[in-house]
């Protein structure tokens, strides 16, 4: 009982901070109401129009960014540095964003930056922290039933669409990157059907992703199975970690691993890796292109239209075992 005063009390006290900071210094955009969207925590209603758009969920910076929007802050999950967007992106800026956090949101400066808009559609889904950040302005937290980070790219542009008052525009970039991974899958055939596993090795531990992650949604768009025994591993979360003795969970018709804060050649010189039945077989695809694998990784259909361009022919070379 006495954490959860304790917990309550900070939160009351953020509270009372990021609305003095909201309600101070210089005038507030205008905001007139405009529709509701539906989002885990409820409807939401939105400006009909925002101006400043602050983007806090794993690439809301760039799905706005798509839809014309350029943000006043954002969060760089991926760490690209600059304007924290990848380079499928950053020429859509005209302006840099103010640069805030990721898992721990600078709720002050995040209030200085006088949104009428918050996106958080790919986040953790934290009922505290959305309390709050919906205390600064309204805020659009993840869709309904989504794990944490779990929000499907199709979901996510269509969802910061309608908050941005752009609904007709969302549907055609959802229909322009679904068509060209239409005609991915129809140039490598031999994907269709095919089981997948997609790992990383980060903080020397190894980690398979799960459904609801964009690498995993990114290949089952181009016609292949996540493998089912990974999925019975599923936690409520996009990711489950994987002991390394027993990497062989990890083999499958194409495995794809690749490093987060490591050197590639690692996971090429590991014998237990090299050991898996898919391994062996020649269908182990180690991801080595920095940029590639952060595409591939974004799940914005700015960085998905990279990685079909880019990834699509690895994967199917690396299922031939060429």
């Amino acid at each position: 009982m006495l954490r959860q005063g304790r917990f309550a009390a900070a939160v009351l006290g953020l509270l009372m901070m990021v609305t003095s900071c909201a309600s101070g210094g210089g005038d507030a955009p205008a905001s007139t109401p405009g529709p509701s969207v539906d989002t885990m925590f409820g409807q939401v209603t939105v400006p009909s129009r925002p101006q400043r758009v602050v983007a806090l969920g794993w690439s809301d910076a760039e799905t706005a960014l798509a839809l014309g929007v350029q943000p006043v802050g954002a969060s760089d999950w991926q760490g690209f540095g600059g304007n924290g967007v990848g380079p499928w992106a950053a020429g859509l800026y005209t302006q840099p964003p103010a640069q805030l956090g990721t898992t721990q949101p600078d709720y002050e400066a995040i209030a200085a930056l006088r949104p009428d808009l918050i996106l958080n559609t790919r986040s953790s889904g934290d009922p505290a922290q959305n309390e709050i950040l919906s205390k600064i302005a309204p805020t659009v937290g993840p869709p309904p039933g989504t794990v944490a980070y779990g929000t499907g790219w199709r979901e996510q542009t269509r969802l910061v669409s309608q908050a941005l008052g752009k609904p007709e525009l969302g549907e055609q970039r959802v229909a322009e990157l679904d068509g060209r991974l239409r005609d991915a899958a129809r140039t490598h055939p031999e994907l269709a059907g095919k089981t997948v596993a997609v790992a990383a090795y980060y903080g020397n531990k190894w980690g398979a992703y799960l459904p609801g992650d964009p690498r995993v949604e990114f290949m089952t768009d181009l016609g292949m199975k996540n493998k089912p025994e990974i999925n019975a591993l599923a936690n409520g979360t996009f990711y489950t970690d994987i002991a390394h003795e027993r990497l062989s969970t990890i083999s499958a018709d194409l495995t794809v691993v690749f490093p987060i804060g490591a050197d590639a050649r690692q996971l090429r010189d590991d014998p237990v890796l090299n050991q898996i039945p898919s391994a062996r077989a020649g269908h182990l695809l180690v991801l080595d292109d920095h940029e590639l694998t952060m595409a591939f990784s974004s799940g914005s259909t700015l960085g998905i239209g990279y990685a079909v361009e880019h990834a699509a022919p690895r994967f199917a070379a690396a299922l031939r075992g060429s």
